[in-house]
């Protein structure tokens, strides 16, 4: 009686399919993720913080000056000016910075190229005096902002 050695292992067919599939699982798993549109809920989340931080800074600095508002707020949805910037026609509220009393810097949106510009919108309502802190380069479809 003859013995055929017997091999262990695994075909070189058999490894390839095995991989084939585990890129397969791997592509599907990717697109369920959707990492883009992880990345701009990420950035949507700190826009909500953003926002939610200014609103906190300017209505602290209201109280502790009987209700008014920092002078240069207006009623038209202006862009906020980044803390030690070049203003021009954008809302300057270094009020707020001055000292860190109520924040330390101004924060700018995450997805924010412009030099001068912290990515965000404040006005006040001529009527109620209620002021409304907007980002306008939120994704997905979202609106970010905040009354009080």
């Amino acid at each position: 009686m003859v013995r055929h050695p017997v091999s262990k292992g695994f075909t070189l067919l058999e490894v390839l399919l095995v991989v084939a599939t585990l890129g397969i699982l791997a592509a599907i798993v990717i697109l369920a993720i959707n990492p883009a549109k992880m990345l701009a809920d990420a950035r949507n989340a700190q826009r909500r913080i953003d926002v939610n931080t200014i609103s906190n800074a300017v209505y602290e600095y209201a109280v502790d000056n009987n209700g008014t508002l920092p002078a240069n707020i207006t009623a038209t949805s202006t862009p906020i000016c980044k803390t030690g910037g070049t203003c021009g026609a954008l809302i300057d509220l270094a009020v707020l910075t001055t000292g860190q009393k109520y924040i330390v810097s101004l924060p700018f949106d995450p997805s924010s190229s412009t030099p001068a510009s912290a990515g965000y919108t404040i006005l006040a309502s001529s009527t109620t005096g209620r002021i409304t802190v907007a980002a306008p380069a939120a994704e997905n479809g979202v609106t970010v902002s905040i009354t009080r």
